[in-house]
């Protein structure tokens, strides 16, 4: 198989999944959208606009339809997955059969393994370990702006440079930028975590607490993902980044972001139950918001703000008694 990419396949045809194929088809690759979802792609293929994610937006003319798995995956150069966190371990295994050595991955999903808290590349390297190019893209992006063809700039990281720089190449275009790395433990650790962050935000903005709290939230959220991040490998660079800070102020400032309206909704009286439904779509905070309360358990690694919203989501306390529970902490040094 060529080095180049030409032909992706984009596993998911929701907001994102379908912005990425635009953004791949509009930068010269031929892409290929598979979904689970056989309604949702026939009304694609019939009306060439995905209506229900990313409605108004015209399909480009290098994206095909594609219903089979199998012929999707035979027929690439890359198999981009951006599909749930918490079931991708059941689609690796559908994938499998059609995969081999000479395959390559990347993923634009952003969490944890619900269970098992694995990081999306630990779940990849158990379920396809004989697939050896694998790279994550993450960064600051709404998928509506992505879709529409304004400016945005991401990082792909993978441990082999020149993998990273074959993604890069075949998705940069004159408004679309794609930087490098080889940190795939801190590019996908501040995507995940960033989600929980913007809860916090979101309840805090909710609660009309005003900007102070909230650049307190996203500084000293940061510090909490730097904190897991480098006991698990990351790299600081990393967390000060576009896939760490830049995609931290975004989804944190943003009512693009559905995690940070969560925030809203559970800050106005709703459940968490009751705000999924209203947004519609998957909130991977809320799941990841488990996961890194655990993970940062198990590393004895401190981090409050991760824990209040674990507690809202899970143990039903109230967004004001979290707020009092992080004011009446023990001072401490400002050093992460």
């Amino acid at each position: 198989m060529s080095d180049s990419i030409h032909t992706v396949a984009v596993y998911g045809a929701g907001s994102w999944g379908t912005a990425l194929a635009l953004q791949l088809a509009r930068a010269g690759s031929k892409v290929l959208l598979w979904d689970i979802d056989t309604e949702l792609l026939n009304n694609m293929q019939r009306e060439r606009i995905n209506q229900r994610y990313i409605p108004g937006v015209e399909l480009h003319q290098n994206i095909s339809i594609e219903h089979s798995l199998e012929r999707a995956c035979t027929a690439c150069d890359l198999n981009l997955l951006v599909i749930p966190s918490h079931v991708y371990r059941d689609f690796l295994h559908k994938l499998k059969p059609f995969l081999n050595q000479n395959s390559k991955i990347a993923w634009a999903s952003k969490g944890l393994e619900p269970d098992s808290g694995l990081l999306l590349h630990q779940v990849i390297n158990e379920v396809v370990p004989e697939v050896s190019q694998k790279a994550v893209i993450s960064g600051p992006t709404f998928a509506v702006e992505v879709a529409e063809n304004l400016p945005t700039a991401v990082t792909v990281a993978a441990k082999n440079e020149d993998f990273a720089l074959q993604v890069a190449r075949a998705l940069h275009s004159d408004k679309f930028r794609a930087y490098t790395s080889h940190d795939i433990i801190g590019v996908e650790l501040g995507g995940a975590l960033k989600n929980v962050l913007a809860i916090a935000t979101g309840l805090s903005d909710g609660l009309g607490f005003g900007a102070n709290s909230r650049a307190a939230l996203i500084t000293r959220g940061l510090a909490e993902i730097m904190r897991l991040g480098l006991k698990l490998g990351g790299e600081k660079e990393t967390f000060m980044g576009l896939a760490g800070l830049g995609d931290l102020v975004l989804t944190c400032t943003d009512d693009k972001s559905r995690n940070r309206r969560m925030g809203l909704n559970l800050a106005a009286g709703l459940s968490a139950d009751e705000s999924k439904e209203k947004i519609g779509q998957s909130v991977e905070g809320v799941r990841t918001a488990r996961e890194a309360h655990l993970m940062a358990l198990k590393y004895a690694i401190e981090c409050p703000i991760i824990e209040q919203v674990y507690n809202i989501l899970y143990h039903d306390m109230k967004p004001q008694q979290v707020v009092s529970d992080l004011l009446s902490r023990d001072l401490r040094s400002e050093s992460i």
